[in-house]
């Protein structure tokens, strides 16, 4: 399950750790287990224990994972759940990290990888101090908080993608617009994120974007007073989404983006969703 090298826990991000510490509680919120546990990858074969909640000792913590030892090494060399009923004893696993699970107490233990674009990314487990059968309910509750945290980075990804397409010099042809996608997109995808400082830094870099206006001094206006959701439904109509569009990529529901158009629309002094989103620009709300 997990190895014995017990170098620096550096197996996440600070935005990764609060992704997986929140899937962690959701796991054992669901199932009432008294432990969970979990860590990302280093490299390729890797992995190592670095958030855990429940854990009465640190036998576990900052623990690596090799590929193919141990149920957790199981799990990410095969790319699907594995349990075991009773760790010390299976004869379904290799026996390499009894000590550290003996240490906790650990009997019944379920690994669930995280599955990125087919790749596995990290584990979640989840344990009982008694050596009896999981069952489907918390095999199923283990494979929806892996999912969350497939889901988060996924998002992760984008946000990097795109954080460091802006950075870059833009210049061309087509330049505006590739700017006012990535505003719409960071827009869109800020409020999935769990991290509030990398939430913080993407809004930061979405206002220098629509700050960036190729407007004369005089052509601007003031700024409107546009809540943060108003703007996320402008930027996805400026892009050329349709409400229900608009809703899927923000969560909402098409009536509740409705509402929102209808508040901008009346701030700005916009009668149709063409003249809302020119009055934005011109107050320097999207780029």
């Amino acid at each position: 399950m997990c190895g014995t090298e017990r170098e620096g826990h550096v197996s996440a991000d600070g935005g990764e750790a609060v992704e997986m510490r929140t899937a962690l509680l959701r796991l054992r919120r669901g199932t009432g287990l008294p432990i969970a546990f979990g860590g990302l990858l280093e490299g390729q074969r890797r992995l190592r224990i670095g958030e855990l909640s429940g854990a009465r000792t640190p036998a576990l913590h900052g623990l690596a994972v090799s590929s193919g030892n141990g149920l957790g090494g199981k799990a990410l060399a095969l790319s699907r759940p594995c349990a075991v009923t009773d760790y010390s004893v299976s004869r379904h696993i290799s026996h390499e990290y009894d000590a550290a699970v003996e240490a906790e107490g650990l009997r019944s233990v379920l690994a669930v990888p995280v599955v990125v674009r087919r790749r596995v990314r990290g584990v979640l487990y989840g344990a009982l101090r008694a050596a009896q059968p999981l069952g489907d309910r918390v095999l199923s509750t283990a494979v929806a908080a892996a999912r969350d945290v497939e889901q988060a980075l996924v998002v992760r990804d984008e946000v990097r993608a795109l954080l460091a397409a802006v950075r870059e010099p833009v210049a061309g042809p087509g330049a505006w617009e590739q700017v006012r996608e990535a505003h719409g997109a960071l827009r869109a995808l800020a409020p999935r994120i769990v991290d509030p400082g990398l939430r913080a830094e993407i809004l930061s870099v979405c206002g220098r974007l629509a700050s960036a206006t190729t407007l004369p001094a005089h052509d601007r206006e003031r700024p409107a007073c546009l809540t943060p959701r108003e703007v996320d439904v402008l930027a996805c109509v400026a892009a050329g989404a349709t409400n229900a569009v608009a809703a899927q990529r923000l969560g909402l529901r098409p009536e509740t983006v409705k509402g929102y158009l209808r508040s901008a629309m009346r701030k700005l002094g916009a009668h149709t969703r063409l003249e809302a989103v020119v009055a934005a620009r011109r107050a320097g709300v999207l780029p």
